[in-house]
């Protein structure tokens, strides 16, 4: 028996990854109508490192899948390797929880997913979003396509998590600028013995097959399964275009490593992505819709990273959906972003900048990898890993630098 579409809700999401499925669970959990719809067919892949910082590690405690989390791998920080050298740089903890993990996209998304199904949520897959029905400058309906055939969902409120591209987000105006620094990110997956390793490996000083330094790192993260997520990304601007060819880079970069990593087998699943970040893109909220996670870009410039943010943000606009029922998102939403992500997006950003400078990236690496004080505080701030909460200096100097970066900004975040 065919269960009928709903053909309203009070909450609708568009997107069913680590934001909007984040979104439909506390939307449910708070008592509101809601429906949760994505384009793809559950389970899916996702281009993705896999890795779980512990700042996502946070948030999914707060959706109780803490227990979850850990019946999987957890690693204890990040070994850096780069210019001669290699340290291990423990997660700092703090007001975060001092371990980390990696659970591939297929499983983690699904889970996320099944997760507000159990709270509440209606899902609906295999459905895209290709238009919207206005009533003025809100949003009165959504239009859907499946199967061949359309049909629209009424809401309330819409809540636009359709990841990086975010075909609907266009519909409604988003635009993504490229002036400041993008990601141009590959991943694989490879069989390794060193699947149990209790640290994720980054190389620093990532080199293509000319011997060339490249504008960018790698990253071997263990999956506890026998293989690793295994990957490239470098940095971009509109000025500095990434030209890597990203899946011959992968299998160069697996090579470089097979022994010291035990890898065996060629790398497989290889898929790429481009990664708005930093807040790059403007429009992010009307009335009564908003975009959040990858949508909104909130990926980190400094490590590519943006499940936290999505699995975070999805929470807070429900927060402020529920403190104030009838807000209008298009000021509070991205004053809220500015506010949570801003000062430490424009930081991110700017110094993710300089590393798009291949003679930058020559002078400064060997230097930064010379000190195991200097690499600490660099994983900190590169893993955003500085919360509201925290009042060391470390943390105020962060802030501290954030706010004069934006006023330096010529297009802050969100804007």
């Amino acid at each position: 028996m065919t269960t009928p579409l709903p053909a309203s809700t009070d909450v609708l999401v568009v997107g069913a990854g680590p934001a909007g499925s984040s979104a439909a669970t506390w939307a449910a959990r708070a008592g509101r109508d809601t429906v949760l719809v994505d384009a793809a067919v559950f389970p899916r892949d996702k281009t993705c490192g896999d890795g779980l910082t512990p700042r996502a590690i946070g948030e999914l405690a707060r959706l109780g899948l803490d227990d979850w989390i850990r019946t999987h791998t957890v690693n204890q920080g990040l070994r850096a390797h780069g210019f001669g050298q290699t340290l291990l740089l423990p997660w700092p903890g703090g007001s975060l929880p001092a371990y980390g993990s990696a659970v591939p996209r297929t499983e983690l998304d699904d889970h996320l997913r099944t997760t507000a199904i159990k709270t509440g949520a209606a899902a609906i897959d295999g459905a895209r979003a290709v238009d919207v029905r206005r009533d003025g400058a809100r949003v009165a309906a959504v239009v859907f396509e499946k199967d061949g055939e359309r049909f629209e969902i009424a809401c309330r409120t819409l809540v636009v998590a359709d990841g990086v591209r975010s075909g609907l987000g266009k519909v409604l105006g988003r635009e993504w600028h490229r002036d400041t620094v993008y990601g141009v990110a590959g991943r694989s997956y490879i069989d390794s013995g060193m699947s149990e390793d209790p640290w994720i490996s980054s190389h620093l000083e990532l080199r293509g097959e000319q011997d060339e330094i490249l504008s960018g790192y790698g990253w071997i993260f263990p999956l506890g399964d026998g293989s690793v997520n295994l990957g490239v990304g470098t940095l971009a601007t509109a000025k500095r275009p990434a030209e890597v060819a990203l899946r011959p880079l992968m299998k160069h970069y697996a090579e470089q490593r097979r022994e010291e990593f035990q890898f065996s087998g060629d790398i497989r699943m290889p898929t790429s992505a481009l990664l708005p970040m930093g807040g790059a893109v403007s429009n992010v909220a009307g009335p009564n819709w908003a975009l959040i996670g990858d949508a909104a870009a909130c990926v980190n410039p400094l490590n590519g990273e943006g499940i936290d943010y999505g699995l975070e943000t999805g929470r807070l606009l429900v927060e402020v959906l529920t403190a104030t029922p009838d807000a209008d998102l298009s000021v509070v939403w991205p004053a809220l972003l500015r506010e949570h992500y801003g000062e430490s997006f424009s930081i991110a950003r700017r110094l993710a900048g300089i590393v798009t400078v291949p003679q930058a990236l020559r002078a400064l690496g060997p230097i930064g990898m010379r000190s195991d004080w200097m690499m600490t505080l660099a994983l900190r701030w590169m893993g955003n890993l500085v919360t509201d909460e925290d009042r060391d200096r470390a943390a105020r100097i962060w802030r501290w630098a954030g706010k004069r970066s934006v006023k330096l900004d010529h297009r802050p975040p969100f804007s």
